[in-house]
């Protein structure tokens, strides 16, 4: 039997990945395809979104999508081309670049993935809507991490990723890929670097834990886990507790121009006594009757079992829109690049052709307005001296002209 090479080559050939979502954000018709929360919140608490290169880029026509007020909540979403759904069986990667040009001090940036198909209410959209995924980065503070939060639908509950994931915290663009597998694994990409893996179940709570303490044994009531008790023959010293905290200085003497009729009786300064020690506790010893630490029995737990499906965040009729629901204290991060595909080699070939084509041309232009900046200070600086020179040199010719 003979086979066409054209057959054979179907029959090998991986499924073709497919596209849920992408953004770019250069041309004039993104706020047709983003809704913005305006239901969400009253119009004074929500910041407004617009479209820029911002103060430092590769290409000035290559755009994106920044926070433009501090101290505001920040709410769009968008619906996708087509839905994902777990129940298909296939990978799930979120891509996006995130770049805090403004020096974020607090603040989220994180995208989240959203159930709702035709029911979802784009103007409400906020921070008590259903998710599938919330991922990306958050800083406040000393805290810095990237967010990997999973729903369980089974418990109906978000679940946080039980290690933080850090994420950067400079001001060029950073590209963050999440990806989901269904053999229950994830991985968690920064600038294509794997900064975290694993599988599902060790690093979120969707399962119970395999064993539980025993409920039907308790510590012995003459258990003895007291490594050490109070000597009995050692005893308090007689009038400990008389002995005063501090004393007349037996140094000070009164002074000679001190006057009792005036001044009334003279009193020596007080001193901390060398001989007080403090409130008395007994020395301490073995205990001789130590057995060491109890330790609880452990058990199966009969509630425990497996969940082959804790990937699938999105069933049923799966995840239809992608959203930012945020609160900023500085204002000012870009988002850019976004993709949904259920093929992290698409994901990486569009990191190629938008985030590695101008990360350097970035940081070019960054250096050189930076330099830019610096001269401008100096020569600002210089001018002042100059004008201060010019007024000492003024005021010397008109003290000149009195004399």
């Amino acid at each position: 039997m003979k086979f066409s090479l054209l057959a054979a080559t179907l029959a090998v050939a991986p499924a073709a990945a497919e596209i849920f979502f992408k953004e770019q954000f250069n041309d004039e018709g993104w706020n047709s395809r983003w809704v913005e929360s305006t239901e969400w919140r009253s119009k004074s608490e929500m910041g407004s979104w617009k479209q820029t290169s911002g103060k430092f880029y590769a290409d000035k026509d290559d755009l994106g999508l920044q926070t433009g007020e501090d101290a505001r909540f920040y709410g769009l979403s968008a619906k996708m081309d087509k839905a994902y759904k777990s129940t298909d069986g296939k990978e799930l990667v979120i891509q996006y670049s995130v770049k805090h040009e403004q020096g974020i001090d607090c603040g989220g940036a994180y995208i989240k993935l959203l159930p709702g198909g035709d029911k979802f209410e784009a103007a409400k959209f906020g921070g008590d809507a259903p998710y599938g995924v919330m991922f990306g980065p958050d800083i406040c503070g000393s805290t810095k991490r990237t967010h990997a939060i999973l729903h369980s639908h089974k418990k109906d509950d978000n679940l946080l990723i039980k290690d933080d994931i850090p994420c950067e915290k400079d001001e060029f663009t950073h590209l963050y890929t999440f990806v989901i597998r269904p053999d229950n694994t994830f991985e968690v990409f920064v600038d294509n670097k794997s900064v975290k893996s694993g599988g599902i179940g060790d690093n979120w709570d969707f399962l119970e834990p395999k064993t539980i303490r025993d409920p039907a044994i308790s510590k012995p009531d003459d258990w003895v886990d007291e490594r050490k008790i109070a000597d009995p023959e050692d005893v308090k010293p007689d009038g400990h507790d008389d002995m005063p905290q501090e004393i007349p200085d037996p140094e000070a003497v009164m002074p000679d121009d001190w006057d009792e009729e005036d001044d009334g009786e003279w009193e020596p300064p007080m001193v901390d006594n060398p001989e007080f020690t403090g409130p008395w506790s007994p020395n301490m010893i073995p205990n001789p009757d130590y057995v060491g630490e109890w330790e609880h029995p452990m058990i199966d737990n009969p509630d425990y079992e497996t969940d082959d499906e804790m990937y699938a965040v999105c069933p049923q009729d799966g995840c239809t829109h992608l959203g930012f629901e945020l609160w900023q204290v500085k204002a000012g991060t870009i988002f850019d690049d976004i993709i949904v595909t259920d093929s992290l080699e698409e994901a990486q070939k569009f990191a190629e052709e938008t985030f590695f084509t101008k990360k350097d041309a970035e940081r070019e232009m960054f250096d050189e307005n930076q330099k830019r900046e610096a001269a401008a200070a100096d020569a600002a600086a210089d001018l002042e001296d100059d004008d201060e020179d010019s007024e000492f040199m003024a005021d010397e010719g008109a003290m000149g002209d009195e004399f």
